[in-house]
């Protein structure tokens, strides 16, 4: 999964907007957009794409975009769109419903419908940022009429759901972004296709998980879709506890309020068990440590201890049984590759 980054200084200044304007077109759904900043507009787009729902990281001075229904009859990706805002504030209009939003807040319009928003970043050094998640209509599986109450209203991501999503999606971003130069599969954010995939049904069950809890509609989400949603809040449980040696299957259940018994059910469609998938986790942690320029005079069995391995037999034993090498030879030729 790696992100796909196009920046507008790549094209001459006259033709920038015109750039902008029909990239932004052809990613997310055709809209009439203005600018103040026209002249010499620098702007950037990441795309990052995950089966069914797409990711775009969009920086941009100050616009205007405007839908209407003449654009949605010549083009309509029939999708929603849940925008993750992390810069300037932004003002949406659709359904005569309209909300300002800023830095933290998320926004939920539908390109099946007329819509008026406006990015309110200052000049071309101020760019407003934000991550959207383009969800197919048919994809989301909440009555469309309870979906329309929430199209341009602030939704908060101060806590439960909220939380969980936004974090998951600066993560994702940034595993995303760090993919095109790490080495080995460490945190540094190297998915196979199938991860990808895997990676977008877990930001569709959030993003589901959120909005039914916002429209207060989670008895509509099937027994899967919440299932998915524990399974997400469990492996972010062990994401950031994995320094931790007592770091186990029993944690992680009493932790989530289950028996051990219900959490192995969990991750009955998971390739690994709880167990694999901690010692699995830790030991990317340490692989890409170990070739990281900044660690490269602290010992190998800091790392191990840094990673929940307090004895350095067993981090020796488990990373060469798992990488056909010890950590120390590991380091040498990452050394050598990074160096030649």
């Amino acid at each position: 999964m790696i992100l796909e980054s196009l920046d507008s200084a790549v094209v001459p200044a006259a033709d920038r907007f015109g750039w902008w304007c029909e990239l932004v077109g052809r990613d997310t759904a055709p809209t009439r957009i203005s600018s103040d900043h026209h002249g010499d507009f620098r702007a950037g787009l990441g795309l990052v794409r995950m089966g069914a729902v797409r990711l775009s990281l969009l920086s941009m001075p100050a616009i205007r975009s405007e839908r209407t229904p003449k654009l949605i009859r010549r083009s309509d990706p029939e999708a929603y769109e849940l925008c993750l805002i992390l810069g300037s504030d932004m003002w949406l209009e659709q359904r005569r419903s309209d909300a300002r939003v800023g830095a933290g807040d998320l926004l939920l319009w539908d390109t099946s419908q007329p819509f008026d928003g406006r990015g309110l970043g200052g000049g071309p050094e101020q760019l407003s940022r934000a991550i959207i998640v383009h969800i197919p209509r048919t994809a989301l599986p909440l009555p469309e009429a309870r979906i329309n109450d929430l199209l341009a209203r602030r939704l908060s991501t101060d806590s439960g759901m909220g939380t969980l999503l936004a974090g998951f999606l600066r993560g994702a971003l940034h595993q995303a972004d760090g993919s095109a130069t790490a080495v080995g599969e460490g945190g540094s954010g190297i998915w196979s296709p199938g991860d990808a995939v895997r990676l977008g049904s877990v930001v569709l069950e959030l993003c589901t998980a959120f909005l039914a809890q916002r429209m207060d509609a989670s008895a509509v989400l099937p027994p899967e879709s919440r299932r998915q949603v524990l399974l997400h809040r469990m492996l972010d449980f062990i994401e950031l506890n994995l320094a931790d040696p007592g770091l186990t299957p029993v944690l992680v259940a009493a932790h989530h309020h289950v028996s051990v018994r219900y959490l192995h059910q969990i991750f009955q469609g998971q390739e690994l068990t709880v167990a694999a998938w901690i010692r699995r986790r830790r030991l990317q942690r340490c692989q890409a440590d170990l070739v990281n320029p900044l660690y490269r005079h602290r010992p190998v069995h800091a790392i191990g201890r840094r990673w929940g391995f307090p004895q350095p037999a067993e981090f020796s034993r488990a990373f060469r049984a798992s990488y056909g090498m010890s950590p120390s030879e590991y380091r040498a030729l990452g050394t050598a590759a990074l160096e030649g």
